[in-house]
Parts: structure tokens; sequence; C-alpha cells
């Protein structure tokens, strides 16, 4: 069994076959979580969740590229109220060129669903891009008013072993997908510990090799096998300890 912690087959991209990719991944025992990046998609997750007795999770959040939006937590509070909602994201920061004018307001948004994550006692899927100093920054921040410490994920992770370990200092999973293919990640992986490692795949983007086109959540396995090379241990290990990590996380 494998869990694909971050996809988003509730993007257009799958408009016409949603239900086609999730049955085949659930048919060789991969389960999801699909990840929100605005309202519409955040519910969009939450229905198809509600689809499926079991083995499709939903996350609800305002992704960092689209913070200019209107954030209404009363919403995002609304559709969390599912079972099957599981973590609020994705969240964070991007710096990138076209998105660092308005940082500051990232930043905003970011505390607001950091808070409402807080409230509701849910754990977080992060995205961070160029941006890590400053997200470290937030969450610490955060972390330091009441209880529950903010607990969750930094997906697709692609900083230094230096970031890392400071992530894994507060308690943060990595999630590790398709990129791992395309940058040389190989000393923060060989270097995370396991059981602190989850699987994805952010598809439909990042399809990891030999794979091409658009990727979904049946992909996964590639990005196992990769993470089980690098850190030479059985596929069935890493599978297992990443499955537990998982369920251990979002409490599925």
């Amino acid at each position: 069994m494998l869990i694909d912690t971050h996809s988003h087959v509730n993007f257009n991209a799958y408009k016409d076959d949603a239900d086609e990719v999730i049955c085949r991944s659930l048919d060789n025992d991969i389960w999801m979580i699909n990840v929100g990046s605005q309202y519409g998609t955040s519910k969009r997750a939450v229905e198809m969740a509600e689809k499926y007795p079991q083995g499709v999770y939903a996350a609800v959040g305002l992704h960092p590229i689209h913070s200019e939006e209107e954030f209404d937590p009363i919403k995002y509070k609304e559709l969390a109220k599912s079972k099957r909602v599981v973590a609020i994201g994705e969240i964070g920061l991007d710096y990138k060129s076209e998105y660092i004018l308005f940082k500051e307001k990232q930043k905003e948004v970011l505390l607001r669903q950091l808070d409402l994550a807080k409230e509701l006692n849910l754990p977080v899927i992060f995205h961070c891009r160029m941006a890590h100093a400053d997200l470290i920054k937030e969450i610490r921040s955060r972390n330091e008013i009441g209880s529950p410490k903010i607990t969750g994920v930094i997906h697709c992770f692609t900083g230094t072993w230096e970031d890392a370990q400071k992530y894994l200092e507060m308690g943060f999973y990595l999630g590790f997908n398709g990129i791992i293919f395309k940058l040389n990640l190989d000393e923060v992986i060989k270097n995370t510990p396991l059981e602190r490692i989850l699987i994805e795949t952010d598809c439909p983007y990042l399809t990891p090799l030999p794979m091409a086109g658009r990727n979904e959540p049946l992909y996964v396995k590639y990005v196992t096998e990769k993470i089980a090379q690098l850190k030479n241990l059985t596929l069935e290990k890493v599978a297992e300890t990443t499955t537990q990590n998982a369920k251990k996380l979002f409490r599925i």
C-alpha cells in the first residue's frame, strides 16, 4: 500500500476522467489526498473524497500564488467540517519573481490560515518556493502563540539540507515527488530519517521517470522506488514506513 499525500485530481486536468484516475489508483492499493489551491478546487476535493468510502481524502486552503484573492475563513472552515478533510493546504510562501511583488499579502494570508489550522487542530500542507527562511520564521512566530503547535509537511521539498534540518527540528515531515528525478536532492533524502518522509506526486505536475505526460497518483510508486534506491532500503520498507507516516500525520 502507498499513500500519495499530495495530488490534484480535483484540478481541471482531470475534468474528463477523474473517476477513472482515482479508481486506477485504488485498484492498485494507492490512496490519495487531493489538495486544494483555491476555494473552488478545495470544494471539489471534498466532494471527490466524499464519493469514496475509503482511500480518498481532501485538504483545503488558498495557495500563496492566489493570495491576492479574498480568503474567507468561514467558508474554508465550513469545508473542513467534512470528516474527509485531513489538512489545511496547500498554503505557504512563493517568492518566484512573478509572485514576490505581493509577498506581504502572502504572509498575511498564510498567518490567517495557520490560525485556522490551529483552531481546527489540523496538520498543514506547506508550499514553499525560494522562501524557506521566511516560512520558518512565520511558523515559529505562530507556534509561540498558545497550543496546539503547528504540525504538517513541507510539500515538494527543494531546499537545502540546512533548511531540512530546521523543519525536522520543528517536527515536520518532508514530502518528495517526481522533482527528485530533476533536481539533485540525494543528500537531503539520504540524511532525512525515513520516519519523517512522505511520498507524493503533485499530479498533474512533476511526472516521475520513466513516465511522461500527465502525472497521476498511480505513479507515486516510482518516487517510492527512487527513495528506496537512494536510502539503500527495500521498496517494501519505504512503502510501509511512509504509509504509516501519512496515517499518523493526517490521522487516517
